[in-house]
């Protein structure tokens, strides 16, 4: 079985009774020692032709939905979602299932290197290290400069990762991790839970309870492609559609762009982008006109002729969207998307929260809630926003940081190219990654010591919105590692220990295992869970053998509402930047998302409204193409007041004249051969202007669009003949 692991040890463990199971289904924490091989070194106890499941946590996001993988003679070959998990119920998105496609990649970084910063990655362009001298190099980090000059980068997903590093920092003085992902700028999270904390006095981001609702009004919240927890709220929506009860509810849809939510919707409302609060506090005045009373402070300034003429919707259309709102008990109202990336996102925010103050839907079913920390944990930290980012890059410049740590996100890539993140690395004297795979971010370090893919780490992460369940979801390897990786945390404990002094008292663990089953000790004293033991190495063999320990029950905090409408609330049409004509809508691919490029499943994945595959576009209305001379598949460049980028024109019909649309997901320089070369990167558009809660206003900005003398023929699956004409009568 292995070294450390004999046969006749095995014989032992099974007269363990469950522990046996929990052994054979690499669940235990035995099984941290049985290495799972590949069929031609084969343990006892697996068989050719019969295949093994493993449960574990899916890492292509932070949503943590709970996987379920088929492995056979050690390798890993389908991945499902686990049917028992309360965030996800055994569903699972495009991502989930292109897991493997990280697992197998050809791309991977597969031993610790020393390198010089900017070069690709090669025997030649660097010296692999083995592990001791690559946990020296971490340990001297660590020991050998002040607390204050040490910082850690991680990425958006609260795991077992960041409470090590928090308890580090807490010890040790050195600078708190700081989270972050491309996701949490689109997704505005900042804004979403500073809204969250001025309506209802509480930070976090709520939960939205869609499959309990009837009338479901979304202002740019793309819940069924990438925002928050997409798998969740796609359940949650199927819900609401449900057939067997002829329960049909109706969605509403309010944004610029048609996405490929918007296209499940009942209704498109193709709102004039920045006027997202005023239509939205509209709605909420005649809402309440047509209920009767008080006409609450929150409306009561509110002009409908005025906000039907400066939004495009007309007002006999306000006024039918008003009455379905306010005739439902169980409508919902959910802000997200490119509404709140504009400089009045926080008021936006405010304003959509506020429609569920007519239903009064805070705390019952179909309405507003927050959800409860994962069970034994504390509340997780958030995500920073893109201005606290701007001001961590300040340090960085200034060189009050030595030595910076990165883990699990790209922000070479993934920031604005304005905000200089790369160029401020140059004020840096150490930079150690633990890339997975050769980033643009991980190119740029002194030193790369490659954690496992994760479907090879144990670990947890908290499940922070999408069920009504508190959920502590678990992850365990569920192959052996293909390469000379190693756990981040194994790396970091080791370096920790030859660091001495306080960084070997801060961490005082064997090994990652042991931290994680030190963490979740407390579950043993919890009530109400899947299941129970009296000690930790049994209670750890559910807990991987589940997929991770959540509440039976629903477990959500209802708001408080007291005075959410007694508030005045901010109406005012948003700015926007640059000298441009149009208005630009950047948009998380619905297939790539921010790190799906390097997976050539997902390139291959048509997206859903365009059909467009390996590459980037820029979505444009006919009539606007009809003005311009421009044709499909014509190269435009687009120019805003930061930059420019290059890229095909795709003729779109749901699209606003005055608006231009464009996905981010390409556009890498690196990231291995599927994604390098490839597309445009719609960040290096963005100007460093952000809205009230600090997120960027990625949405606020004016564009001009100039016809190029060249053409890009897209791969797409939609025929060009049948959908536009182009070519018909011509074919021979």
């Amino acid at each position: 079985m292995s070294e450390n692991f004999s046969r006749r040890d095995f014989l032992k463990l099974a007269g363990l009774g469950a522990a046996t199971t929990a052994v054979l289904t690499g669940c235990g924490p035995a099984s941290r020692f049985v290495r799972r091989e590949p069929y031609m070194q084969m343990p006892e106890y697996t068989y050719n032709g019969l295949s093994t499941y493993y449960a574990t946590t899916c890492r292509e996001c932070a949503a943590g939905c709970g996987l379920v993988v088929r492995t056979m003679q050690g390798r890993a070959i389908k991945t499902e979602g686990n049917t028992n998990h309360p965030l996800n119920l055994g569903k699972t998105c495009a991502r989930g299932q292109a897991t493997l496609q990280g697992l197998y990649n050809p791309d991977r970084v597969t031993d610790p290197i020393q390198k010089a910063r900017g070069t690709a990655l090669g025997r030649e362009s660097g010296n692999l290290l083995d592990w001791d001298a690559a946990i020296q190099v971490a340990a001297d980090a660590l020991g050998k400069h002040k607390p204050e000059e040490i910082a850690f980068l991680l990425g958006l997903a609260p795991d077992h990762l960041d409470d090590l590093v928090r308890e580090l920092a807490e010890a040790t003085g050195i600078n708190p991790p700081l989270r972050f992902g491309a996701l949490s700028m689109f997704e505005a999270r900042a804004t979403l839970s500073r809204a969250a904390e001025n309506l209802f006095g509480k930070s976090g981001i709520p939960y939205f309870d869609i499959g309990g609702a009837q009338v479901v009004f979304s202002f740019g919240a793309n819940f069924l492609e990438t925002w928050l927890s997409p798998v969740s709220y796609t359940r949650g929506f199927a819900q609401m559609r449900e057939a067997l009860s002829k329960r049909r509810g109706t969605f509403v849809q309010f944004e610029p762009r048609l996405s490929s939510t918007g296209a499940k919707a009942d209704e498109w409302i193709p709102i004039r982008p920045g006027t997202e609060a005023l239509v939205a506090l509209t709605i909420g005045r005649l809402a309440f006109e047509l209920i009767g009373g008080a006409l609450p402070r929150a409306f009561s300034d509110v002009d409908p002729m005025q906000a039907a003429a400066k939004s495009g919707v007309k007002l006999e259309t306000l006024q039918r969207l008003a009455a379905l709102f306010a005739g439902s008990p169980h409508s919902l109202a959910i802000p997200g998307g490119p509404a709140l990336g504009l400089k009045n996102g926080l008021s936006v925010a405010e304003a959509v929260l506020a429609l569920n103050a007519i239903p009064n839907n805070f705390g019952k079913p179909g309405g507003v809630f927050f959800s409860a920390p994962a069970p034994g944990q504390m509340e997780s930290s958030r995500a920073a926003s893109t201005r606290e980012m701007r001001d961590f890059i300040t340090k960085l410049a200034d060189g009050d940081i030595k030595v910076l740590f990165i883990h699990g996100v790209n922000p070479v890539f993934e920031l604005p190219a304005e905000m200089g993140f790369k160029d401020a690395l140059q004020n840096v004297e150490q930079v150690i990654s633990f890339a997975t795979f050769p980033d643009e971010t991980a190119l740029e370090a002194d030193f790369i010591l490659p954690d496992h893919h994760g479907l090879e780490s144990w670990g947890y992460q908290q499940v922070g919105t999408g069920t009504a369940q508190s959920v502590l979801s678990g992850a365990q390897p569920v192959v052996s590692p293909f390469y000379n990786t190693r756990a981040t945390v194994d790396v970091l404990l080791a370096a920790a220990k030859l660091a001495g002094g306080a960084f070997a008292q801060a961490l005082p663990y064997v090994d990652e295992v042991a931290f994680v089953q030190h963490r979740i000790a407390p579950l043993m004293r919890e009530s109400g869970g899947p299941f129970s033991a009296p000690e930790i190495g049994a209670f750890s063999a559910y807990f991987q053998q589940h997929g991770g320990w959540w509440k039976k029950g629903t477990d959500l905090l209802p708001p408080n509402p007291a005075d959410v409408l007694n508030r005045d609330l901010d109406q005012t049409e948003s700015e926007f930047v640059g000298e441009g004509e149009f208005f630009l809508v950047p948009f998380v691919s619905p297939t790539l998302a921010e790190a799906g490029a390097n997976k050539p499943w997902l390139q291959e994945l048509p997206d859903p409204t365009t059909t467009v595959m390996w590459n980037t576009w820029v979505e444009m209305n006919p009539a606007t193409a009809h003005d311009l001379h421009i044709e499909n598949e014509d190269v435009v460049v687009i120019t805003s007041e930061a930059g420019e980028v290059e890229a095909p024109v795709y003729l779109y019909p749901a699209i606003r004249p005055d608006t231009i649309a464009i996905p981010f997901g390409q556009g890498h320089s690196s990231y291995g051969r599927y994604a390098a070369g490839r597309g445009a990167n719609p960040a290096d558009l963005f100007g460093l202007h952000f809205n009230q809660a600090g997120d960027l206003a990625f949405a606020g900005m004016k564009v001009t669009v100039r016809k190029t003398d060249r053409k890009q023929a897209l791969s797409r699956m939609e025929s060009l003949m049948g959908v536009y004409g182009e070519g018909l009568g011509q074919e021979k």
